[in-house]
């Protein structure tokens, strides 16, 4: 077997290669978008190399292309006590030496620019994308920009010495189906608060909204566990980028008075579309895009993005106000059929109490795994402060 690091054309071509070749029986897996995993890569378009690096490699026996991985890292995840790198992007055939010929390559890399451990499989960048082993759920398609993967990828990470840093769970439900009592009776008391109202995002006034994001976000996320601060600069990308396919019924604010409380972001499952085009968005694929986007409306899925209430304001019901506002227009006026609720982290309790009471049920399970380089130093379950 041997490790080769990508430089050349072919070489790049062949990192996204090797999983169509991996995949090919799978009737499940759902191409990505060349220019997703590319961008990752791409200084121009990855803004993690301003505080980080990575490298990544093809793994090749007899001229065939069997595996591939990346190695990262950024500074402003460093610890004092524990420096922790990444790898991800990791596609393998079924073969404990080859993965572990990748595993090594990772850790060798990190291990010369001074890191004492690696996350793995994550990504170059922040956790919306490409996060996580799948351990659960290979019969459910996978959504857009998260990870696939094969039943024995939880076997590799795990006999090479990995071990369970969190999981993350993707819960699913048939949008027409009713909330629980119990969700109706909590959103009660906010629904009478004169206070709070709930509206949806207007594209027309998009900068305020991007705003209340931004201030939401930072107040009811930034204080978990590796999620960074988000700046209006990143709110504002990410916006960007989402306008083409935004649907304003399922873009959700829940506000005190006139600040910002809550939200409850959906964006239809752009993988039910883009599993036409091949991993090729070029004229066709965008033709094709257009097709079964705009005309076919071959869209029947949302994905519950992010759910968020800041601090001050859990506990008052307003969770539950927010889902049951936005009910009405949901499941009674739009053409949904299933909702997934994805990426919530097995240490977020709260929101796991949220997901049950919408009457959901478990559908994907992804593993974030830590490696320490020293064995003896054990990996500490994450948990919520």
């Amino acid at each position: 077997m041997n490790i080769i690091k990508v430089n050349s054309k072919k070489d790049k071509k062949e990192f996204i290669s090797v999983a169509c070749s991996i995949y090919e029986e799978d009737k499940n897996w759902i191409r990505p978008l060349d220019k997703d995993i590319n961008s990752v890569f791409d200084p121009k378009t990855n803004k993690a190399f301003r505080k980080g690096d990575v490298e990544r490699w093809i793994l090749k026996e007899n001229n065939k292309t069997i595996g591939r991985i990346a190695a990262f890292f950024s500074k402003k995840n460093e610890k004092e006590t524990l420096k922790v790198g990444g790898c991800g992007f990791f596609e393998c055939v079924n073969n404990t030496k080859a993965s572990k010929i990748l595993f090594d390559t990772a850790k060798n890399w990190l291990e010369k620019r001074g890191y004492n451990s690696m996350d793995g499989p994550v990504n170059f960048g922040e956790r919306d994308k490409w996060w996580g082993c799948l351990v659960e759920g290979f019969n459910i398609d996978p959504n857009y920009l998260q990870n696939y993967g094969k039943p024995y990828y939880q076997k590799l990470f795990e006999e090479y010495g990995f071990q369970l840093l969190f999981k993350q769970l993707t819960f699913l439900k048939k949008v027409r189906t009713p909330l629980s009592e119990k969700l109706s009776f909590k959103a009660e008391r906010a629904l009478k608060d004169p206070n709070y109202n709930f509206k949806t995002l207007d594209k027309k006034n998009i900068d305020k909204y991007i705003h209340d994001f931004a201030k939401i976000y930072n107040d009811a996320w930034s204080k978990y566990p590796g999620v960074s601060k988000l700046e209006l600069s990143q709110a504002k990308l990410l916006f960007a980028q989402l306008k083409p396919i935004l649907d304003e019924k399922i873009l959700w604010f829940a506000y005190h008075n006139a600040d910002p409380v809550g939200f409850f972001i959906s964006i239809p499952e752009m993988n039910q579309i883009f599993k036409h085009v091949n991993g090729k968005l070029d004229l066709i694929g965008k033709l094709k895009t257009f097709y079964h986007l705009k005309i076919k409306k071959s869209c029947k899925k949302m994905v519950g993005l992010v759910f968020g209430i800041v601090p001050k304001h859990q506990g008052k019901g307003v969770d539950g106000a927010l889902i049951m506002a936005s009910r009405e227009t949901i499941q009674e006026k739009l053409g949904y059929e299933d909702l997934e609720l994805n990426w919530i982290p097995d240490f977020n309790k709260s929101m796991i109490r949220v997901a049950e009471q919408v009457q959901v049920k478990l559908g994907k399970v992804h593993h974030t795994y830590r490696y320490n380089f020293d064995r003896s130093i054990p990996v500490e379950r994450v948990v919520k402060k």
